[in-house]
This record gives structure tokens, sequence and C-alpha cells, in this order.
């Protein structure tokens, strides 16, 4: 098992990866933002869907998925059209245009990644797919992680010795 330098040296190593995709962000178009991004390459990853199960794949609050798609309906890089099944739905898909704004994106993050990592071997390319992939499997799906409650503190009333438990909340705990 590693020790525990070993897991704070990976703590500073994985905070770095803001680093990477901050510089992923500044090659996106001006009018692509990094959500709009990541919506397009859900939907060309997955294909048509609803608002909510985009929502639920970006992890991320309704009102924030919608104005996510109405960007990009805008820009005409995505439709959304009445779901068959039920009529207060909205199925999202990509427009003809989305479709060339994702193949796009996937130039220049792939040039910008060929570009920073050209003294990399293909091995060593492979191997850091392999990591990231099995890291991010070990944490599973985080959307769907169940929910921890905050930890619980002993207190000792004044009246009596007797230990109650007390759960405090974020705010109180500062």
């Amino acid at each position: 098992m590693a020790r525990q330098a070993q897991y704070e040296e990976l703590v500073r190593q994985l905070s770095a990866v803001g680093a990477v995709k901050r510089d992923l962000g500044r090659i996106l178009p001006p009018d692509c933002s990094a959500g709009s991004a990541g919506v397009l390459t859900l939907l060309g990853r997955h294909g048509d869907m609803r608002m909510s199960n985009l929502s639920e794949l970006l992890a991320v609050d309704m009102s924030v998925t919608s104005r996510h798609a109405a960007h990009l309906a805008e820009r005409g890089w995505l439709e959304r059209s009445p779901d068959p099944a039920d009529k207060r739905s909205r199925i999202l898909r990509l427009t003809p245009e989305g479709h060339a704004m994702l193949a796009e994106l996937s130039r220049r993050t792939t040039e910008l990644l060929a570009e920073r990592l050209s003294d990399w071997s293909d091995d060593e390319v492979g191997q850091l797919i392999r990591l990231m992939t099995r890291l991010r499997a070990s944490f599973g799906d985080c959307r769907t992680a169940p929910h921890r409650p905050p930890p619980t503190t002993p207190t000792v009333s004044a009246e009596t010795t007797e230990t109650t438990e007390t759960t405090r909340t974020p705010a109180q705990a500062r």
C-alpha cells in the first residue's frame, strides 16, 4: 500500500491537472465555453437524449443544463425538439453544425496534446491512459455516490456527565 507521503504527492499532482484543463480551455473558440464543449462531447458520444439525462451526465442542475442547451441552440449547434413520449420534455440533438464544431474541438485538443506530449513515447501515453482510466474506475460514478452525512462530534452536557452525539452542518463547523 502507498505511503502517506505518496498520497500527499498524488493530491498535489491531481491539483495540477487543473492547469492542463485550463490550457485545453484556452484553445476553445471564443463562442464555445468549456461547458458547451462538454455538452457537445456528451451528445456526440451518447447521441440524442433528454435534457434530464444530459443534466445527470454533466452532474449539474437542470437550470445549468438548460442554459448550456440554449447557448448551443443559439449558435445552431443543437436543436431541441419535443419528446414524443412526454411533450413537456425536450430531446437534444446535434445539428450538422454541431457535429462540425465537435470535430473542430477534437482536432484542437488532439493537436495540443500531441504538441505537449511530443517527447512522450507511445507506451508512456498508453500507460497514462490506462492509469487515468483505472483511477476514474476506482472512484466509480461520482454523480451517484451516496451522500455522506457530516461527521458527528461528541459533546458533554453541562448538567450531566453524559456524552451525546451532535451532527454539525458545514456552517456550524467553521
